[in-house]
């Protein structure tokens, strides 16, 4: 995962602060299912209730029965034992269901919650996070939360509860024997605590290595067509392994530590039977203690330690969970970069359009919170209804201008008003339901190409979602489908070519009626004849919408009301075509290379 962004060190009120805030996250998550919570456990103490007492009643058949030879007494504690498992049984089954009622409860809406909290994201804080990163924590992370969650609550109560039970039915029955399982109890302790102690980091690191895996896989996957037309199958497998391989080691690492565990366990359980059964025996045979109370007496034994290895799995999956809760916080803390909360103007909406720049500067946040400007002392004023023209070569800051009017990100000095309001003041949901956008990058969703268009406006009526469609020349093609609008889109738009995809997003937009209308080189992909018929639909159709287009080719924007040249962040020029091809030496050598040689005059006569 990349580093987020520039935070300070927490104080210990801070830290306090964070704690407090943490367990009221949590609580909200427990209340709905309280009951679940609390019924869980204690019906597991049913069913450690029956485990404690099963040995006793087997001491008592070979002491009294077996002894004696009296198959009575024997039946009649066999079928006690036969009612007991059965009570046993109900109680671990209600107990089950409940635990994982409760566990699969709390992480649903605890997912849900880091789901929305991650739509909240700005996108510099997005830009804080790999999307392999997000995606692990709101599945694989989410899930380490609910196993241990669900072993917890099974554990919780019958753990301890068959620890002491046992070793209060242990003493009662030998006092003498049971010095020796106080003896074995410290020592296990120890080492649990060191294991876990070992263990805690190295889950952590596994789990970020986790997200570098899950990271390659997605982008990978994601570009599979360059991967093939460039022929980097084999880098990219090899790129996989070597992610892979490091997870494996990882993971190994973390492994080795709870593989310990149970022979550890296993071998203090062996090593206390033993000296149990020859201390034992010897009592016996000084006919101190009958032989049934040491049989029972070394089932006591095994559930002492199995209840210590019980605790000692919840702990280590504990640990685990720890590092998954702590990068799930890591989401939840992080202070969403742009909101609306202060906005002055919340019930304002876009009514004209009409965009004015003032001096503004914006950097991206780097290293130590520090911002690089990409874009500064950038003025300009666009009317309602004008077309603005944007060009510049690549990096020169395109994009990050036309994303500061939606306040997809914040400016670092000057203002961005858009009819006369700055944009801070307006609601982040009034603001961008006045801008229609088609990205650089065009996105389409897996459904229908008309569940697709309506999100620009879910209630459109089929008239307008054809009609828009004609306007930026996407009806034809859809027509072509055998299902027409009804086809099904594969997965980010993979069943359509790049030229009919970005007329899906113009169609989209338009679809908004948004009173400002940023197209970001969305016609690169489409031939000259079929952009210049999308243009005078967006001159016919949204007469009154501001039109602001970026574009790489001149045709595209020689039209414009206003252009604006861009070169290193600045404003290096600002006119219309024939202007700036008297006064901007940049805009006019773009030109001149491609028209293809000809004299700016010959140009200007043929543009005209």
């Amino acid at each position: 995962m990349r580093d987020k962004l520039h935070q300070k060190n927490p104080t210990n009120a801070d830290l306090t602060r964070k704690e407090t805030t943490e367990l009221k996250r949590y609580k909200k998550y427990i209340t709905p299912y309280l009951s679940a919570f609390v019924i869980g456990p204690l019906m597991m103490l049913t069913e450690v209730a029956g485990e404690v007492m099963l040995p006793k009643f087997m001491s008592m058949i070979i002491n009294n029965g077996v002894a004696d030879r009296n198959l009575a007494y024997i039946g009649k504690m066999g079928a006690l034992m036969v009612l007991t498992v059965l009570f046993m049984a109900v109680g671990g089954i209600l107990g089950a269901y409940f635990s994982a009622k409760a566990s699969i409860s709390f992480t649903s809406d605890m997912r849900n919650d880091l789901f929305r909290k991650v739509q909240q994201f700005s996108f510099e804080n997005i830009d804080g996070y790999s999307t392999g990163s997000l995606v692990t924590r709101l599945t694989n992370d989410v899930q380490q939360v609910q196993n241990v969650l669900m072993m917890g609550l099974r554990m919780a109560l019958r753990a301890p509860g068959m620890f002491l039970g046992a070793l209060i039915m242990a003493f009662m029955m030998n006092c003498q024997l049971a010095v020796i399982i106080l003896i074995v109890i410290p020592l296990l302790l120890a080492a649990i605590i060191l294991i876990l102690k070992t263990a805690f980091p190295r889950f952590g690191e596994m789990q970020r290595r986790l997200d570098r895996l899950n990271s390659g896989i997605q982008e990978s996957l994601t570009n599979v067509r360059v991967v093939k037309s460039f022929v980097r199958e084999a880098h990219e497998i090899e790129k996989f392994s070597r992610l892979n391989r490091d997870l494996k080691e990882s993971s190994l690492r973390a492994l080795r530590i709870v593989i310990t565990t149970m022979p550890v366990m296993m071998f203090a359980m062996n090593v206390t039977t033993l000296a149990v059964v020859w201390y034992g025996g010897n009592i016996i045979i000084a006919g101190k203690m009958p032989v049934g109370d040491l049989t029972a007496f070394t089932t006591y034994i095994v559930q002492i330690l199995m209840s210590l290895m019980m605790l000692s799995m919840v702990f280590l999956q504990s640990s685990r969970a720890s590092a998954s809760m702590k990068r799930i916080n890591e989401i939840f803390d992080t202070e969403i970069g742009l909101n609306d909360d202060n906005a002055k103007n919340k019930d304002k909406k876009v009514t004209e359009g009409r965009v004015e720049f003032k001096n503004v500067s914006f950097g991206y946040s780097g290293e130590n919170g520090r911002k690089d400007l990409v874009l500064e002392g950038i003025s300009f004023t666009a009317e309602p209804g004008q077309t603005i023209g944007i060009i510049g070569s690549t990096g020169s800051g395109k994009t990050s201008l036309v994303q500061l009017i939606p306040r997809l990100y914040d400016v670092t000095g000057g203002e961005v008003l858009v009819d006369g309001v700055n944009v801070k003041e307006y609601s982040l949901k009034h603001l961008r339901e006045g801008v229609g956008m088609v990205l650089q990058k065009n996105v389409l969703f897996s459904g229908t190409i008309e569940e697709n268009l309506r999100w620009g406006n879910e209630d459109a009526p089929m008239e307008d979602v054809i009609r828009f469609s004609e306007s930026a020349q996407a009806d034809p093609f859809v027509k072509t489908f055998k299902n027409g609008y009804d086809t099904e889109m594969g997965q980010g738009g993979v069943n359509v070519s790049g030229g009919q995809k970005q007329r899906l997003c113009i169609a989209r937009a338009l679809l908004k009626r948004p009173k400002i209308l940023i197209l970001d080189d969305s016609t690169s992909a489409v031939d000259t004849a079929t952009e210049a018929k999308i243009r005078e639909s967006l001159y016919h159709d949204l007469g009154d919408t501001t039109k602001i287009i970026i574009a790489q080719r001149i045709s595209s924007v020689q039209e414009a009301d206003q252009i604006l040249v861009l070169e290193d962040g600045k404003i290096i020029g600002h006119g219309t075509h024939e202007e700036l091809l008297k006064t901007c030496e940049t805009y006019s050598e773009i030109y001149t290379t491609q028209i293809g040689n000809q004299s700016i005059g010959a140009g200007e006569e043929a543009a005209v």
